[in-house]
């Protein structure tokens, strides 16, 4: 990564911003997440126009955590509601980012989407150009195909030591009609052999350039490949001069964003401060809510208890009725049974009495 604040040109410009934690997958187990960011940092999207590539440019303080060239074959996928991550070949690692909330996630991966095609468009018309400039014709001014790879056959007077061209097409339009003694002098042994020795050498250059031909047609998908690697290696020699050049020439940009991050940092720590300061009277309501509930509790026990003592002195009070009712009950039917008696005393006394009477008469009349 490089400890340079500042890892993009001149002709880069930021074209989506958001702020994300940045980790990064383990080298050694391939599973684990690495922080690379204590805090949310700023994840931008850059445009190089002269380059027409993308990037993704990240910095915690000086330091440069995330510098990825978005190439077709990037996928940005979304591993939880507020998580997401992609692989970046050319250095070698997995990148991953955790949002504060699910529709930022969802921003950035559209953004990564729209810009994986942009590149993929980039690439394709770069590549168009690139063979339209550096790939030979296939068709050679005379007719023949030619090969990148393979020389040209050299020219028939270079074989045959004439100056005049020798024509193999047997009927031509254009071609004048011989003289007679042109024609005896064509006809004659000589001629004959050197003509057909002419013949076997052009039979000759025919067979080597149909070969030429073939091994060119194979060896095209090879040439191919050799081109894709020298346009890699030449994107990752750029990358490090363009690294370089940041080195020396863009410190002023650096002090001036220095000073936005200690700027920023210090409005973080005071609201860092703010927060702790809530935090401390949410804790003490909460140790007083805690004594409320407690004294609540207890309160409630109390009651709970009343309530039973309640019932309890409830059931000895009917108890207590009940038993009186029956006092009652047995007190009216002793009244009732001293009333009988009473008027049985009085039956009684009344009998004595008029035998006393009767008997007082008798002793009077027997005296």
């Amino acid at each position: 990564m490089g400890s340079i604040r500042n890892y993009f040109n001149l002709e880069e410009q930021p074209i989506y911003s958001t702020r994300a934690h940045v980790f990064q997958i383990d080298p050694n187990t391939k599973k684990n997440w690495l922080p690379t960011s204590k805090h949310a940092v700023t994840v931008s999207y850059f445009y190089d126009s002269t380059r027409n590539v993308y990037r993704i440019i990240s910095l915690d303080g000086t330091k440069a955590i995330i510098n990825s060239t978005i190439s077709p074959n990037m996928t940005f996928t979304k591993t939880s509601q507020k998580f997401g991550q992609w692989a970046d070949s050319r250095a070698n690692t997995v990148y991953g980012l955790g949002f504060s909330t699910e529709h930022h996630l969802a921003k950035f991966a559209e953004k990564f989407a729209e810009y994986k095609e942009a590149a993929r468009l980039a690439k394709e018309k770069s590549q168009e150009k690139m063979e339209m400039a550096t790939s030979p014709s296939q068709e050679s001014p005379g007719g023949e195909l030619s090969s990148p790879l393979t020389p040209v056959t050299p020219p028939m007077e270079s074989i045959n030591g004439s100056d005049d061209m020798c024509d193999t097409t047997p009927n031509s339009d254009t071609r004048p009609e011989p003289s007679q003694n042109a024609l005896a002098f064509a006809h004659s042994p000589a001629m004959t052999k050197h003509w057909e020795a002419e013949l076997e050498a052009l039979k000759g250059n025919n067979a080597k350039l149909t070969a030429a031909l073939l091994e060119s047609t194979a060896n095209v998908k090879q040439w191919k490949q050799q081109l894709a690697a020298y346009q890699e290696e030449a994107e990752r020699l750029h990358k490090r001069v363009t690294e370089l050049e940041c080195q020396s020439n863009q410190m002023p940009v650096i002090k001036s964003q220095k000073t936005e991050l200690n700027q920023t940092i210090e409005e973080l720590e005071n609201t860092l401060r703010d927060k702790e300061e809530e935090m401390e009277k949410l804790k003490e309501e909460l140790e007083n809510m805690n004594d409320l509930m407690e004294q609540k509790d207890t309160l409630t026990q109390k009651l709970e208890e009343t309530e039973l003592r309640g019932r309890v002195l409830e059931e000895q009070l009917m108890g207590a009725e009940q038993r009186l009712e029956d006092n009652q009950e047995e007190q009216e039917n002793f009244r009732k049974s001293l009333r009988t008696l009473l008027e049985l005393l009085d039956g009684k006394i009344f009998e004595l009495t008029e035998l006393r009477d009767t008997l007082a008469r008798l002793i009077e009349e027997a005296s």
